[in-house]
């Protein structure tokens, strides 16, 4: 019994030890500091042009150095995957947009410093639509499009 508890109470000191060194490496994020940095603004756009606005993107410049890889027909518009690589140096961010949704920002991805820049999950979409990425890199925004066929819609 008392080996046990011992055991439960290491394995309790080794997982508080790496949340610690977690934290201290900045790998984990309180939760104050992650609400301080999301961009309701952006998520509550209901326009492109707004998005782009409310992301800091004022005159993006397209670039075939960002890759969008989504499927040209989804059969089901509530899980749409869509996974985006940038090759462009020091990518900051990424953000997905599905620009005829209700609210258009999907999602907005941070990458750490030295990071790759590619990210990949699921959005919804609710009709036909462009799907943009918009990559912040150095300060500067840009942006590629794909269109997504939608059959069955997910967002209505």
């Amino acid at each position: 019994m008392m080996n046990e508890f011992r055991r439960s109470v290491l394995k309790l000191a080794g997982g508080v030890a790496v949340l610690a060194a977690a934290a201290a490496s900045g790998l984990l994020r309180l939760g104050p500091v992650w609400a301080a940095t999301w961009n309701k603004a952006g998520f509550e756009s209901k326009a492109l042009a707004d998005v782009l606005q409310n992301l800091g993107a004022v005159s993006p410049v397209e670039s075939k150095d960002i890759v969008i890889t989504t499927p040209d027909i989804a059969e089901n518009g509530a899980v749409v995957p869509v996974a985006v690589a940038s090759k462009i140096p020091n990518t900051q961010q990424i953000s997905i947009v599905a620009e005829k949704n209700p609210f258009p920002l999907a999602a907005t991805f941070d990458v750490l410093s030295g990071g790759e820049g590619y990210v990949s999950t699921r959005i919804k979409m609710g009709q036909t639509s462009n799907v943009w990425a918009v990559v912040k890199a150095d300060g500067k925004f840009f942006t590629a499009k794909k269109e997504v066929k939608i059959t069955v819609g997910g967002c209505g």
